[in-house]
């Protein structure tokens, strides 16, 4: 686990837990991008090597490893002219062409509520890269946390963020089951319908729904006060653990 330089919470306050790939970052843009860019250099068939070589560790690792595929990738092509550009491609993307619009307004919104807290699986070097270039690490004034898989960290995560309630934003559905199963009603659910997991997504088979969708991020900012008091309601004294009885807003 890697966490950033800021913490603790607030007792008695609101933390929001906010995912970074696909809900705050186009990350099937930058996807998209790499798999271009290595077809150019490559070819076709050495792109697809790529994509099943990043399968393969994220199968063994949990989490998406771009580096470590690329460290792979290498064999048989040591003395490639462009295999040492990869790195410098990986490393100085420009992520912060890639969050999408008012995502950062969305976190400076939030911190008027509570705290964000950035809450991501990943490895240690890459992950954290893109959360700094992408602007969002200072966004949330460093409250990150970058986990092999962030269900399973939970106690961590409410040790370094205490929160009487928290809201988990992500783009997939099941892992926002999996935590409400073990947070309960000290937990609001939001959906962002953005990205290939969101689209796949079977979200009526999903136990339990999210409490919250919306398609798009940036769709948080069109709430109006009252509808971020009703986001909130169960965080009031008195209510801490009595579950959201209506949605926010439902774009579906």
């Amino acid at each position: 686990m890697l966490n950033g330089t800021a913490e603790g919470g607030v007792p008695g306050g609101v933390v929001f837990l906010l995912d970074v790939d696909n809900t705050l970052l186009d990350n099937d843009a930058f996807a998209a991008g790499l798999g271009a860019r290595l077809e150019q250099d490559f070819g076709a068939a050495e792109r697809d090597r790529y994509w099943d070589l990043f399968a393969k560790l994220r199968n063994q690792l949990g989490y998406a490893d771009y580096l470590g595929s690329l460290q792979a990738f290498r064999n048989g092509l040591e003395n490639h002219p462009q295999i040492l550009q990869m790195s410098a491609f990986l490393l100085d993307y420009p992520f912060e062409r890639l969050v999408f619009p008012q995502a950062l307004d969305v976190i400076a919104r939030l911190r008027t509520l509570g705290q964000p807290v950035v809450l991501s699986d990943g490895d240690v070097v890459f992950q954290p890269r893109k959360v700094r270039r992408s602007g969002i690490w200072d966004a949330v004034e460093g409250r990150v946390l970058i986990q092999v898989h962030k269900q399973n960290s939970l106690a961590d995560t409410q040790r370094r963020y205490p929160a009487e309630h928290y809201v988990m934003v992500d783009d997939k559905p099941q892992l926002l089951a999996a935590v409400k199963q073990v947070l309960g009603a000290r937990l609001t659910t939001v959906f962002v319908q953005q990205g290939h997991y969101a689209v796949a997504a079977d979200v009526g088979a999903v136990d339990p729904p999210p409490d919250l969708r919306f398609q798009h991020i940036g769709e948080l900012l069109d709430c109006d006060p009252g509808q971020f008091s009703r986001l909130l309601a169960a965080a009031a004294p008195g209510r801490a653990h009595e579950p959201t009885s209506q949605p926010l807003q439902d774009q579906t």
